[in-house]
């Protein structure tokens, strides 16, 4: 049995695109906080980074679930591409790791006790984390990019008209 196509880019594409905008907003709030100056003045910079990293977790929270949505744009190409479901999986698994990372660090950070916090390496484990998001971003990319031109034969940046079917 042959697997149909996924589903045109549409509705599912565009709340990807709107999870990444928004998650790469607070990707970019955190680092900006995690920027200003330290020393001499950690509870206010803790502050910044603690709420930029809220907004952080709100946004990645929406885009994990948005990922696991049965009726979603990986939830589809997990369907209809039967050889691309082992990286969807590891796509799902990799935002549930994350998400835990980033609970922790928030604990971390939230917990009064931990006053003295090095930012150095408070600096460090967020910015591993903020990669890891980059690196998440671009591994979907590539897995919808190739799931679509599986599926239709084409490229996505370029229009119907402007694309010759390939010799595959």
């Amino acid at each position: 049995m042959e697997a149909s196509s996924p589903v045109e880019p549409g509705a599912a594409s565009d709340v990807r695109r709107v999870d990444h905008h928004r998650t790469l907003a607070a990707m970019h709030d955190l680092e900006v906080a995690l920027a200003s100056p330290a020393p001499g003045r950690q509870p206010a910079w803790r502050a910044g980074v603690t709420s930029a990293l809220a907004v952080l977790d709100e946004a990645t929270d929406e885009e994990f679930v948005n990922a696991q949505r049965p009726d979603g744009l990986l939830a589809d190409i997990k369907r209809t591409q039967p050889r691309l479901r082992t990286r969807v999986r590891g796509l799902r698994t990799t935002y549930a790791h994350l998400r835990q990372s980033i609970a922790s660090l928030r604990a971390e950070l939230d917990n009064p006790d931990a006053s003295d916090t090095d930012f150095a390496d408070v600096r460090q484990r967020l910015s591993w984390l903020l990669t890891a998001l980059r690196h998440q971003h671009a591994r979907e990319s590539d897995l919808i990019y190739e799931a679509y031109f599986d599926a239709f034969d084409t490229d996505l940046a370029a229009g119907p008209s402007d694309v010759a079917p390939s010799n595959r």
